[in-house]
């Protein structure tokens, strides 16, 4: 969906606040949302301390005057004025030059922090020692703090909080944190209550609140545990005075957190928490378009949902503060800041991390691993574990914007058919709306919709449409149900007047539902339910409309549980919940949804897209990364636009995605209004054979998929999966995102350059086979050059593994009723194992009913043993009919299946094939060759 019109201020309701210039979208940090600047103004210096500057020297005379000054301003009733600094730490010497303590000129440039964030301020020495801060500024650079060493930089005894008091609880520590000195920003809250929770052996959460007044906390479920863990794997450490945390692991010592690094701050509207991190190899915080591991060179990432097309250097669509952290032997740990507030993340090459944000409480989580996936999982113990997709989820998705007619969407899906194509899911864009108005089709151009739908379902697919949540209020009373009833129900957002918020979308004014309100999402339902009795749909698709992601920093917004300031970047998993929670009760299956717009939890209501992207090659490439952090961010369901979404695509280009595109989790082709054709039929006999064998080669690893979802939806695994997360010990890996793993085992290569017949791919330490033909490689971790045609997409098998693979057919529907091929890769001595998960793919927990089968498969000493650790009825109307065994030693002499001779074929690259054989799947059995 191209991304939408920004409002102006006249086309909003505001009740008295004014709008941010829309125009202003490019800056990395929070420079669209400034809220340092709008709500920090530049405080004038006061009296006292421009008089005491002018004695020039009397240090001590200066900082007697202050203390008295200090004590008559604490006593002072509260003002709603920024508070005033406390007095610099230096002075000027006779000749008018600043004296900095020596302090400041021995801190390394890697360990200063920012002590003046706020963007599009140019730092001046006067600027920076008002606020009692180091200045040394950098000749070569043109301004401080943008994405490169502060000028403008703390003491290491900046005042802060401290602890006056520390006890045990059930769960932990609760402590009391006082600060006695004010700070530069406004409202400072003076005492804090710090509690941590020793919640699990590897799970440390901390909160820090203000004891006298209930602050905004994320509304998310996370578990609440009772008792204190018995075995922790961690150590918890204080410093009283400056405050200080610091969280090590036990078995090695190594530092995970360290806040005493840098002052702590807590007021009404300005938290910071700096901490030290263990390497400079650092993961997630999504979303953000730049690389799977993040540059800790002076890199700021700000999050605050928003609509802009993916490009560097920006806030996008989602937000996700949890980072995964390798630390120097290995070893990795999670951190998660339960923050729904704009916040600044700014990495620094100390390596050091910190956090930013403008409102809500400090509560964060440590997750001790000791591995990235059980990282992962544990995360996902907090948050929520993903869903588990109905099957054709999985399947081939066509989309465009565009289509104009619903003649036109037919004949691209009879095409598809026609060519043997698989396809699984149609989609429309906003196009198929009546004057874009949600909940209606156009019945002049779309007239056949209903129908096509129909055919769609006669031939085992399925239909998505989109939806916005831009509620036109513009209809004649009485002509547009969706907009009358929920005025009546009171479910849009209104400003502090108690007026619905009017702003301007596609259908032109409208309003938007406040989807924290739980009679949304009653009447959400109730409009979906109305529309799929005329057109039956089978998943919705969600984007946010420009309202909810502009800059609106005005506590004059008010939805149900809270300001809009607050829960601005949840609107998309609301929306997304209230979207699931109706489809479950329409459809009575597994919902399907893909949301633009995410938040922490979001996998177990949606999938996601990555956003407009466009038909370019860097574009191709910048997918992987971004499908690698959202499986480590909680949301496996993930893909990009194949083949682009803006501008005409390339035949090559188009090709090369399709390729890739087959591996994402969520394969969909979507294109832009007026763009040229990009389905796979609209190109050259030779490119489209060459996309039709990429997308039968995914409908062949339908199984496996669906068990690595299985394993997602059950224990927090990845789908797609990060090298690094298999090859600890192997820091090549760390750095990769132009390869990647479905599961553990296999490895995909694709190119991302035009014009290439080959790729270059690294392959860490072992044995790994080619996925088409079982020729071995043996690999000392190295990169190797690969032969990659332009119909082929180069895949290997780790060694050690057993993958199910099936017959693929013109939908998953059909291929799943398909006998399975077992492709097993043995490792040096002959050792491989694999399992699947298998159930209808369709019917609402299966696995929590019982309602499933779960087959593990193992070979050693020459012999497969196939066994049924859970079973169901789904299983036995599946066969194996073939198994092939790569890295076989010796030909062998005979094959026997369940005790009884079989015949086999054996090649002369070690490949042990046996076939025919007609295994019910419900049932043991057992290979073996001599």
């Amino acid at each position: 969906m191209v991304s939408y019109k920004r409002l102006t201020p006249e086309e909003v309701h505001f009740a008295g606040a004014a709008l941010l210039d829309p125009d202003e979208t490019t800056d990395t940090d929070l420079k669209e949302v400034n809220p340092e600047l709008l709500l920090l103004p530049q405080s004038r210096r006061c009296s006292i301390t421009v008089a005491l500057l002018t004695l020039g020297g009397l240090i001590v005379v200066l900082f007697g005057i202050w203390l008295l000054g200090t004590i008559f301003w604490l006593h002072k009733p509260p003002s709603t004025e920024p508070h005033r600094p406390p007095p610099p730490a230096v002075a000027k010497s006779p000749n008018g030059t600043w004296l900095q303590p020596e302090p400041c000129s021995q801190i390394p440039e890697a360990w200063r922090f920012d002590c003046y964030p706020e963007r599009g301020a140019v730092v001046t020495e006067e600027m920076c020692h008002a606020r009692n801060c180091c200045f040394i500024q950098r000749s070569q650079a043109k301004t401080s703090g943008r994405n490169g060493v502060p000028w403008c930089f703390y003491t290491p005894d900046y005042p802060s909080y401290e602890l006056v008091s520390i006890t045990d609880t059930e769960i932990g520590k609760v402590g009391k944190l006082l600060r006695n000195k004010k700070t530069y920003y406004p409202k400072d809250i003076d005492a804090l209550q710090m509690e941590v929770l020793y919640e699990e052996d590897n799970r440390l959460r901390v909160k820090i609140t203000d004891p006298a007044e209930k602050r905004y906390e994320v509304p998310i479920d996370v578990p609440v545990v009772q008792k204190k863990a018995p075995n922790p794997s961690y150590t918890v450490d204080f410093i009283k005075e400056p405050f200080g945390l610091i969280v090590k692991r036990t078995q090695t010592g190594t530092v995970l957190l360290n806040t005493s690094i840098a002052p702590l701050f807590y007021a009404d509207q300005f938290l910071q928490m700096s901490t030290l991190l263990p390497s400079r190899f650092i993961y997630g915080l999504g979303e953000h378009r730049s690389n799977f591991l993040h540059d800790v060179q002076w890199n700021t990432l700000t999050m605050w949902a928003r609509d802009v097309p993916p490009m560097e250097l920006t806030n996008l669509y989602g937000v996700h503060p949890f980072y995964l952290s390798m630390e120097s032997d290995g070893m990795a740990h999670g951190f998660f800041m339960l923050n729904s507030n704009a916040m600044d993340v700014a990495l620094q090459p100390a390596p050091a991390l910190t956090w930013r944000m403008i409102g809500g409480i400090l509560d964060f989580y440590i997750f001790l691993g000791p591995d990235p996936s059980s990282v992962i999982a544990q995360y996902l113990d907090v948050v929520g574990k993903p869903a588990m997709p109905i099957f054709w989820a999985l399947g081939y998705h066509l989309c465009r914007w565009g289509y104009k007619t619903s003649n036109k969407i037919w004949n691209v899906v009879k095409e598809m058919r026609n060519y043997g194509i698989p396809q699984d899911v149609q989609w429309n864009d906003i196009d198929y709306m009546d004057h874009a108005l949600d909940f209606t089709y156009d019945t002049v151009n779309f007239s056949s919709l209903p129908d096509l739908v129909k055919d769609l379902h006669r031939h085992d697919q399925h239909y998505v449409m989109i939806l916005d949540p831009g509620i036109s209020n513009s209809q004649l009373p009485g002509s547009y149900w969706p907009f009358d009833e929920g005025m009546k129900r009171g479910i849009f957002i209104n400003d502090s007047n108690g007026d619905v918020l009017i702003g301007k979308v596609w259908p032109g004014l409208t309003a938007f539902p406040d989807f924290s309100n739980p009679d949304t999402h009653e009447w959400w339902y109730q409009n979906l339910k109305r529309f799929h009795e005329k057109v039956p749909f089978d998943g919705v698709w969600i984007v946010r409309c420009a309202f909810v992601l502009l800059a609106i920093w005005y506590w004059c917004i008010i939805q149900k549980i809270s300001t809009h300031y607050n829960i601005h970047s949840l609107y998309g998993l609301m929306e997304a919940k209230a979207t699931e929670s109706a489809l479950r009760k329409i459809t009575n299956k597994r919902p399907f949804v893909i949301s633009r717009s995410t938040f922490p939890s979001q996998g177990k209501y949606s999938g996601h897209w990555l956003g407009d992207n466009r038909s370019q090659w860097k574009d191709l490439a910048t997918s992987i990364p971004g499908m690698l952090t959202f499986n480590i961010l909680g949301i496996p369901l993930i893909g990009a636009d194949i083949c682009g979404f803006g501008g005409s695509t390339t035949e090559e280009l188009c090709v090369r995605w399709t390729q890739l595109g087959a591996f994402y989790p969520f394969s969909r082709n979507h294109n832009s209004i007026d763009e040229q054709d990009q389905e796979p039929t609209a190109f050259s006999p030779a490119a489209r054979t060459a996309m039709k064998e990429a997308i039968l080669l995914r409908y062949s690893l339908f199984p496996h998929l669906y068990t690595l979802f299985h394993h997602a939806h059950i224990s927090g695994h990845t789908v797609v999966t990060p090298l690094l997360f298999q090859f600890l010990t192997d820091e090549k890996t760390y750095g990769i995102d132009k390869q990647f793993l479905w599961g553990k085992s296999l490895l995909v290569t694709p190119v991302l350059e035009a014009g290439r017949d080959y790729v270059v791919g690294y392959f860490p330490k072992g044995l790994w086979y080619d996925f088409h033909t079982g020729d071995s490689l043996i690999s000392s971790g190295e990169e190797i050059n690969l032969q990659a045609p332009k119909d082929k997409i180069n895949l290997h098998l780790r060694e050690g593994s057993v993958i199910p693979t099936q017959r693929p057919n013109a939908t998953l529907w059909v291929s799943s009723g398909q006998p399975l091929h077992l492709i097993v890769s043995l490792s040096e001595d002959g050792l491989a194992k694999g399992d699947l998960f298998w159930d209808d793919g369709e019917t609402l927990d299966t696995y929590e009913k019982d309602q499933y089968a779960y087959i593990y498969f193992t070979v050693e000493q020459n012999t497969m043993t196939s066994e049924v650790l859970h079973n169901h009825e789904e299983a036995t109307y599946i066969t194996v009919e073939t198994v092939s065994f790569y890295g076989v030693k010796t030909e062998p002499e005979n094959v026997t299946v369940n005790s009884q001779e079989a015949a086999f074929t054996y090649r002369n690259n070690q490949v042990l094939t046996v076939t025919d054989l007609g295994l019910n799947l419900s049932h043991n059995f057992t290979i073996s060759w001599m």
